[in-house]
């Protein structure tokens, strides 16, 4: 059995790999919890600046804290693309294995949204119900984000995974706040500001103040 949470996005570039990093300030300490990449594409173009990398970064994380093992393509795409024109398919079962033999709580980074392909038949939803973890949101807080937000909540609900929460990247917007929290009945457990500059101290002084406040996903990674 895999515990943990799964850190999804409603687009690309939103912030999954910021809002991994402050939940590893926020809760690495207090729970055994390792952070997992288990898709990484676009390697060639910055080979030592991974997710993986950067959320050790970001995070401060011990070496210990990190799984650096999953499928890793060269191509900045998507990873049914990158992987096909890496020559290779994707399979979900290798990257099962990986995450029930870690015998740790897990922090587990998609790549994209919630519906990129992995392969010709299997979406990222489907690796989510493989491990069966809760799925924390990662949306912007900007115009457009109630349709984006609720889109991927749909998704998630209709694969009948559970919605651990959503956070909300950039300025404070209450009124879309309320929209995503009454219509998709999910709660917004933090409002991540766009860090200028984004460094480890600001992002680690944020979470521990304001990230996840009533404790709920602790709740869930204590289990």
């Amino acid at each position: 059995m895999v515990r943990g949470l799964f850190v999804t996005g409603t687009d690309t570039n939103v912030g999954k790999t910021v809002v991994s990093a402050a939940l590893m300030h926020r809760y690495g300490r207090e729970v055994l919890l390792r952070y997992w990449k288990p898709i990484q594409t676009g390697i060639e173009q910055d080979p030592g600046g991974n997710d993986t990398a950067e959320v050790a970064r970001l995070g401060e994380c011990r070496r210990d804290q990190l799984i650096d093992a999953g499928v890793r393509l060269p191509r900045p795409l998507s990873p049914h693309l990158a992987a096909r024109q890496s020559g290779i398919t994707i399979e979900l079962q290798p990257l099962v294995d990986i995450a029930t033999q870690a015998n740790q709580a897990l922090l587990v980074e998609g790549a994209g949204g919630a519906m990129v392909p992995l392969n010709d038949r299997e979406f990222m939803t489907d690796l989510m119900s493989r491990l069966g973890l809760p799925v924390v949101i990662v949306s912007r807080s900007t115009l457009g984000t109630i349709n984006h937000t609720l889109l991927t909540i749909d998704a998630l609900r209709r694969r009948s995974l559970t919605i651990a929460g959503v956070v909300m990247v950039g300025p404070p917007d209450a009124d879309n706040r309320e929209a995503i929290e009454q219509r998709g009945g999910v709660p917004v457990v933090g409002e991540m500001p766009l860090f200028q500059p984004l460094t480890p101290s600001r992002l680690c002084a944020w979470a521990t103040v304001e990230l996840d406040r009533d404790g709920h996903l602790l709740e869930i990674l204590g289990r």
